[in-house]
């Protein structure tokens, strides 16, 4: 029941929006603001039959590969980073010059390297999404009670003991924190790169249907875009709640 609270609770406001929008816009005759049914018939045929194949598998695809990547590497190095201070002073100007980077500025730069497939799309929505994981993983790391390290000292842990059960778990809250922000640099990457550099996905669909005059295409890709972020989000909300679960614990215990 509190499950079912929950998701009452996050879409009621959806819902209601979606009915005001569909009687305002039943009897409006504007070309830029067609009818929502007209819309979802739109959506219907380009995301709810055979050619979801075109508009939107390859932009999954390229968003999975390119966010798992980013994760992977930037927890990993985020850890090493974070554990020392010496290497981290060494890269830190490099790491800040490449952040500072907007990933749609080096898409042309990607397109010449590595041409128009779904190699740069996966390295660009990889590139710009990692240094957001990377930076938290490390404030994760270097925010973590130094008491912790005593008491592993103390104790004689093992390095890999140390990293695996105190070091990792205490940065986890910092680090899903970079995963969820890295969530959305990686969707908003997606759709930039296919616009600019595709002939399928969402972000393709949207900017051809836009050049064609194809109004109700365009929003049902624009919907498209909104369910998928929503979707996503709530799909990271039991993975993070599951690594979180011991983080939670402990401060219901203090307020106890």
């Amino acid at each position: 029941m509190r499950r079912v609270g929950r998701i009452g609770l996050a879409l009621w406001l959806p819902a209601l929006l979606v009915v005001a929008w569909w009687f305002s816009s039943a009897s409006g005759d504007s070309f830029f603001f067609p009818p929502l049914s007209l819309i979802l018939e739109r959506f219907q045929y380009n995301f709810l039959s055979p050619h979801v194949t075109e508009s939107l598998l390859p932009s999954l695809a390229n968003l999975a590969m390119g966010f798992l990547l980013a994760c992977l590497a930037g927890i990993v190095l985020g850890v090493l980073l974070g554990l020392n201070a010496w290497v981290r002073a060494f890269v830190a100007p490099g790491v800040h010059f490449f952040r500072s980077l907007p990933g749609p500025a080096l898409l042309p730069l990607f397109m010449v390297l590595f041409g128009i497939g779904v190699e740069m799309k996966v390295l660009i929505i990889a590139f710009t999404a990692f240094f957001v994981v990377l930076l938290n993983t490390i404030d994760g790391v270097q925010g973590n009670e130094p008491r912790w390290d005593d008491v592993c000292r103390s104790y004689q842990v093992p390095g890999w003991r140390r990293l695996a059960f105190v070091v990792v778990p205490g940065a986890s809250p910092q680090i899903m924190t970079g995963v969820r922000v890295g969530l959305q640099v990686s969707l908003l990457l997606m759709v930039v790169s296919e616009m600019l550099a595709s002939t399928g996905g969402v972000g393709f669909l949207i900017l051809q249907s836009q050049q064609q005059f194809k109004i109700p295409d365009m929003w049902a890709g624009i919907i498209m875009l909104g369910l998928l972020g929503f979707l996503l989000n709530l799909l990271l909300d039991p993975i993070e709640r599951g690594i979180l679960a011991w983080h939670e614990a402990t401060h219901d215990s203090r307020a106890s």
